[in-house]
């Protein structure tokens, strides 16, 4: 009797948390579909994983509300089904709360909220026809505490902890557990990029744990909430954040003891 291997949809896949978690899903023997804005990064990263019967590059903007069609049908017609969706893919504006255009706020909320709502609207009804699945929405730190600079970014991910309920309630009937995990500061290349040694140092002092996360930790995290071992979970978000959200205005001296 033939194997029935899963398959998953990961979508921001080319680089950073998502790349990690198509590693990882890859490493469990699934089938891996995945989706970036970014057509040529996405396709040289599944070359690069040189697994080609396993994996699916795709190309789409995940705001487009035909995308999330296209998409999901690529996956049925290549793979045949679709038991998890990893909606990852995002875009954040960081500029003061006054400097924030109206085209700016509207991008990020259609991207990083409009994106896993469409998504996950066309990948339910195929995961049904198997008996159901697994979504997991990244959200952020940034919408379980507020920040300067992030006034787009940060409510369009507090929007979507909100979604990510709202989906696990409506879509438990079709045996279909939705969850969120949610990114404190960690070692993409955009955060080693544009965070100076003031920034990293101010983390270092604020977070429990003292340093950044690694990609690979978040996507054991999304893994779990996507497999059999998480059965019993749904409509939550999990901070995976060294104790960042946890610590809340905790000062780093008092923590220390000093």
């Amino acid at each position: 009797m033939t194997e029935i291997k899963k398959v998953v949809l990961v979508t921001g896949a080319a680089r950073g948390i998502g790349l990690a978690t198509a590693k990882r899903f890859l490493a469990e023997g699934w089938l891996v579909a995945m989706l970036d804005i970014d057509g040529p990064a996405q396709e040289a990263a599944v070359t690069a994983l040189k697994r080609p019967e396993d994996t699916l590059a795709l190309s789409a903007d995940v705001s487009e509300p035909e995308a999330a069609t296209r998409t999901v049908a690529a996956v049925e017609a290549r793979f045949g089904r679709l038991d998890a969706l990893v909606n990852n893919a995002g875009t954040a504006v960081f500029k003061p709360l006054l400097e924030t255009t109206n085209e700016e706020w509207q991008r990020v909320l259609a991207v990083n909220l409009g994106g896993p709502f469409m998504m996950t609207n066309a990948a339910a009804p195929v995961m049904a026809k198997t008996g159901g699945g697994a979504i997991v929405n990244i959200t952020s730190i940034s919408g379980l505490r507020a920040s300067t600079l992030r006034v787009a970014y940060g409510t369009s991910k507090a929007a979507l902890a909100h979604l990510t309920k709202q989906q696990a309630v409506e879509l438990a009937g079709l045996g279909i557990r939705v969850n969120a995990v949610a990114p404190g500061p960690v070692e993409t290349a955009m955060a080693k990029a544009v965070h100076s040694p003031e920034i990293r140092r101010d983390y270092r002092d604020t977070i429990p744990l003292e340093r950044y996360g690694l990609e690979e930790e978040l996507a054991d995290a999304i893994y779990y909430l996507c497999s059999s071992r998480s059965s019993y979970v749904t409509g939550q978000t999990l901070a995976v954040d060294g104790g960042f959200e946890a610590a809340g205005i905790g000062l780093p001296t008092l923590r220390r003891g000093n």
